[in-house]
């Protein structure tokens, strides 16, 4: 009875600090009057219980009901984010290779592996697995914030634009100006950070017309 008490006490916990269907780090828990190895244990007894669902190691999250029996799923981009791109609500990574090229439209290509670039990085390049999912994980060449991410984000991509990029010409040359437009980037704010890249970022600029494109320079 005293374990059943304390399993409900930590569910009343989790539904009062957690939203549903979001990622739920044993790390993040903390609740008084209960130690870390009982914690644990308490949330496996939730998630045998059904209150709640694992993701995967230390990663939790509370469900809703769907017309599935099983309830709902957690994202993965969701787990990634909360893991890899946002510290404390802040802005600490972002979205890199392949994956980020889908996004824009530059490739056809469905990434088999989430690449991201987080100040959370311990090495230069690290993999590891999400929920199943291959990720690798790379040290930022300079601290990244709420005010740098999307610069660093599109240089990584000019850099890469040869290796990735389906589209070529005009079409590509559209593609970028527009992704600039609308993300507010321009090429005065990108040129303090040209200096962490290699030779090929400003071949890139240069073929792509991005570093003379006077109307968001």
């Amino acid at each position: 009875m005293k374990e059943e008490r304390k399993m409900e006490a930590l569910y009343d916990y989790l539904l009062k600090n957690f939203e549903p269907n979001k990622p739920i780090f044993l790390s993040d828990v903390k609740t008084s009057g209960i130690n870390y190895a009982n914690i644990r244990k308490q949330m496996k007894n939730l998630v045998d219980s059904g209150k709640i669902k694992r993701f995967d190691s230390g990663i939790y999250f509370l469900t809703t009901k769907t017309i599935f029996k099983s309830g709902s799923e957690l994202s993965p981009d969701d787990v990634l984010e909360y893991k890899y791109l946002l510290s404390d609500n802040k802005r600490c990574g972002y979205i890199s290779g392949l994956m980020f090229f889908n996004q824009l439209g530059l490739s056809t290509q469905l990434p088999m592996v989430y690449e991201v670039v987080s100040n959370k990085a311990t090495k230069d390049r690290r993999e590891t697995t999400l929920g199943g999912s291959k990720v690798v994980v790379r040290r930022p060449k300079v601290t990244v914030n709420d005010g740098n991410y999307k610069i660093l984000q599109f240089l990584d991509l000019l850099r890469d634009i040869d290796m990735y990029s389906e589209v070529t010409g005009d079409s590509l040359k559209e593609k970028l100006y527009r992704y600039m437009d609308k993300s507010g980037l321009t090429v005065n704010e990108m040129k303090p950070y040209f200096s962490y890249y290699p030779d090929k970022l400003y071949k890139n600029l240069v073929e792509t017309g991005v570093i003379f494109n006077g109307i968001f320079a």
